[in-house]
């Protein structure tokens, strides 16, 4: 881990209007790199928020076809920056998509792709329901890739629940850690905040956050409050719930210094079920 340099988070608030939801991803990118951004990173749902999963199905592309990274990839090389787009809604069979990070380096290539393993079926006391596996195929592998800076793990929204992903890419030597979200507003509300930061903490790392915010054209109503955390737990960034872009240095050593205050990535220790 080498280095440091300025992170950015960008907020979005996207409809099921593709073309338009590129339009503002990539002004935002822009405004960011403007602002000395070396990685930007965007929500989980870039691209699309549809009402339902058989909406997002219909608008959907296979890899190959989907408009949104050609376009990324251009911008990445033009202006010279590690983009991580959140997730695209990518074709993989009649009735499912993969819900997928792409990690794009400063000269467009696709560096790194994610594909979300843990999927959202939740009924939630508001009387929400969500029944992403539906409609998305899960992922089945986790996934670090190297920055200029050192070793990154990525994640996807509701993954950020399930600890033991995390505790796996900080093994492999994750410095940072990239949660693209759509949170909720009801589970944002009670548990975005500790969770994210709990993740920080027990892994000695940074964790950055982008996310959807507000009430879509579609109506669905997401949390915001996009975050860049240091390694110690502090929050080094936040939005509000509407769309930008926030900001924060991002030094490495101060993953040295937390896992050497608190050392227990070394004191993982198997042991037998109850």
């Amino acid at each position: 881990m080498t280095g440091a340099f300025r992170a950015a988070c960008v907020q979005l608030r996207s409809s099921d209007d593709v073309a338009e939801n590129i339009r503002v991803t990539s002004d935002f990118i822009r405004a960011a790199r403007a602002k000395g951004a070396d990685f930007i990173a965007t929500p989980e749902n870039t691209t699309l928020m549809a009402p339902d999963g058989g909406a997002k199905l219909e608008k959907s592309f296979s890899e190959e076809a989907d408009p949104a990274l050609p376009a990324f990839r251009q911008l990445a090389e033009e202006l010279g920056a590690w983009l991580l787009i959140g997730s695209l809604a990518i074709k993989v069979s009649d009735t499912k998509t993969a819900n997928r990070s792409f990690l794009i380096d400063p000269k467009g290539r696709i560096a790194a792709r994610y594909d979300k393993i843990h999927l959202f079926d939740v009924d939630l006391p508001s009387g929400e329901t969500y029944r992403e596996s539906n409609t998305v195929a899960g992922g089945g592998r986790a996934v670090t890739t190297e920055l200029p800076w050192g070793t990154i793990g990525l994640s996807i929204c509701y993954d950020v629940r399930f600890p033991k992903l995390y505790r796996a890419l900080a093994h492999k030597g994750a410095f940072l850690l990239t949660v693209p979200s759509a949170f909720t507003e009801t589970t944002g509300k009670a548990h975005w905040h500790v969770l994210l930061r709990a993740r920080a903490i027990e892994n000695g790392a940074f964790v950055m956050a982008p996310a959807q915010g507000g009430t879509h054209a579609n109506g669905r109503q997401t949390y915001g409050h996009s975050l860049i955390i240091a390694p110690w737990g502090e929050i080094l960034a936040e939005a509000g719930t509407e769309p930008g872009v926030i900001l924060a240095d991002i030094d490495p050593a101060a993953v040295t210094s937390a896992r050497s205050r608190v050392p227990s990535l070394r004191h993982d220790r198997d042991f037998e079920g109850p």
